[in-house]
């Protein structure tokens, strides 16, 4: 039987913990990395059989206790543990036909009122399905693609745009994988999925890590073509309204050469309107 999502995730996040994280003996060599599965047996309190079968796909609907114990082992944080309840069935997938693709008219107006800070919002997809003028701006009116997984992956620009590449391209995918967890029989998803394993050797790579981790407050370093570089801290909330989309909005220090871009930016991106 091959082995299943759940099965799939502990044994990547197994990978990622050192016997010397969970204060185990680590003499001896060790063919892989991480701990063993018996190691982490030891740890949740469950036996190495039991444990493989998780890992193997012979069992795939442990007790919320188990999954509670497998998430302290494998020091997963709180986006992880509730992926990992949510691969073990032990909490409900989200409804996909309670996901709109409508933006809220009242959510467009706040958009529209930050003209100094770019802000858009997007689906589990990545699709982004509202932006105001200076995101638009920023994001070179979304010449490419208005899909942020295309955007970071397929762009050949977005290695330059982005001068932490490497970093946002990991945290894409964990974001990705935490919505395709949520909702996985969601058609958008899984279509972008399909096309990003197809498009991206890259994407595909990161994916087998299965890092499952939602958007916090980061800051992110653009280099953009007009007004050079930018440091933004990018804050990102969920849209109570419209399950499934999420907000994002960027800002940058006051003061700042970031903050003096920006406002380069945004009157850039006020020109067309001025001129019409």
């Amino acid at each position: 039987m091959p082995p299943s999502e759940l099965g799939a995730y502990l044994s990547a996040r197994r990978a990622q913990v050192g016997p010397q994280d969970v204060n185990l003996p680590s003499a001896g060599h060790r063919r892989v990395a991480g701990l063993r599965r018996e190691e982490v047996a030891l740890l949740a309190g469950v036996s190495v059989d039991y444990y493989a079968r998780l890992e193997q796909g012979r069992e795939r609907f442990p007790s919320a206790q188990v999954v509670d114990a497998l998430a302290v082992a494998l020091r997963l944080d709180d986006d992880g543990r509730s992926h990992l309840f949510r691969l073990a069935g032990q909490s409900p997938r989200a409804r996909t036909a309670a996901v709109s693709e409508h933006v809220d008219p009242s959510l467009l107006q706040l958009m529209d009122a930050w003209p100094s800070n770019p802000a858009v919002v997007y689906n589990r997809a990545y699709d982004v399905l509202a932006s105001n003028a200076i995101a638009d701006a920023l994001f070179h009116s979304w010449s490419h693609s208005r899909n942020l997984m295309h955007v970071v992956f397929t762009d050949p620009a977005a290695r330059t745009f982005y001068q932490d590449w490497h970093e946002v391209a990991r945290n894409s995918v964990a974001g990705f994988r935490l919505a395709h967890g949520e909702a996985p029989d969601d058609p958008r998803t899984r279509h972008v999925l399909a096309e990003m394993f197809a498009d991206s050797p890259e994407f595909a790579r990161l994916w087998t890590a299965h890092d499952a981790r939602g958007k916090s407050v980061e800051r992110k370093r653009f280099r953009h073509a007009e007004v050079g570089p930018l440091t933004l801290t990018m804050q990102t909330f969920d849209v109570r309204s419209s399950p499934g989309q999420e907000l994002v909005v960027y800002h940058a220090e006051p003061g700042s050469p970031s903050s003096e871009a920006l406002a380069l930016l945004g009157s850039l991106s006020a020109q067309p309107h001025l001129d019409a």
